[in-house]
């Protein structure tokens, strides 16, 4: 079938997607996809929604460090004048979407509400798709710990110390599958009074680690398989932020001629690094 053509649909007549969903040849029960660890929305700076972003675009001003120096007057002397730096960042939201297409036979013959089903997995794939973009920002990171072939305590000492050196906060530690492997074959980190909580929770935080919060994002919503050996320490306050001029939106419609129903799920989302000093990254072998 040609991509984009009006063919691409869930029927009764197109093998797996149709004829799998048929009563009689299915249980009333329908097993969903596993939710992937994902990075939540409160690790980021700031969040601007659809209410404060008018046009295609918007700048924010950052404030430069050390950008006002003190130095030392003499007796009479003019004071030394200096004043404020700023640089800028600048976010354009994308269009992401997907169009869903069902015939009428394939919702009247099927056990379970398919045009809502189709929907809510899309909404996953959205939310997998902002994951994807935050570590694509993450990779700008100022610095980089070259681990060996496991992470190792070291690693993540060297990661806190160069944000820190910064005279920034760090405040949490995202995990690639690989990374959180190597973490709990370390006995330091499993002990109850070093790993702290380490109850797994859906939005993958699995812990602390000196008093850094750990998140396990899923490789399989990562930009690449590498991520599986990637982590990033940063400070939450200054990494990056999120701008969304349309949230997740959802449009019904009917195709009459085609006899169809559908709907379209789009979203415009810009995710945006702010102080690449902020954030160490570490890699693994």
């Amino acid at each position: 079938m040609a991509k984009g053509s009006i063919k691409e649909y869930i029927s009764t007549a197109t093998g797996v997607e149709g004829t799998l969903l048929i009563p009689k040849l299915i249980m009333p029960t329908l097993i969903e996809e596993v939710e992937k660890n994902l990075l939540p929305r409160e690790l980021a700076a700031q969040v601007w929604g659809p209410s404060q972003i008018k046009g295609s675009s918007f700048t924010v001003n950052l404030e430069e460090p050390n950008g006002i120096s003190i130095k030392r007057v003499a007796e009479g002397a003019e004071v030394t004048q200096d004043q404020m730096s700023f640089e800028t960042v600048e976010y354009k939201p994308v269009k992401y979407g997907i169009a869903v297409r069902i015939t009428r036979e394939m919702l009247e013959d099927s056990q379970f509400e398919l045009l809502k089903r189709n929907i809510q997995t899309a909404g996953r794939r959205f939310a997998e798709s902002e994951t994807s973009l935050i570590l694509t920002q993450l990779d700008g990171a100022n610095s980089t710990v070259a681990g060996g072939a496991a992470i190792t305590i070291a690693n993540i000492t060297e990661a806190i110390y160069n944000v820190e050196n910064e005279d920034y906060n760090p405040t949490d530690i995202i995990l690639g599958n690989e990374i959180a492997q190597d973490l709990r074959n370390i006995d330091t980190f499993v002990e109850a009074d070093k790993a702290g909580n380490s109850n797994m929770m859906q939005n993958g935080f699995i812990g602390r680690i000196y008093g850094k919060n750990l998140y396990r994002f899923s490789t399989n919503a990562a930009p690449s398989s590498t991520h599986a050996k990637y982590a990033y320490v940063f400070d939450r306050s200054q990494a990056y932020g999120i701008a969304i001029s349309r949230d997740l939106t959802v449009e019904n419609f009917t195709m009459p001629t085609y006899d169809m129903e559908g709907a379209v799920i789009t979203r415009r989302i810009d995710v945006k690094l702010l102080r690449s000093k902020a954030i160490s990254r570490i890699t693994t072998g």
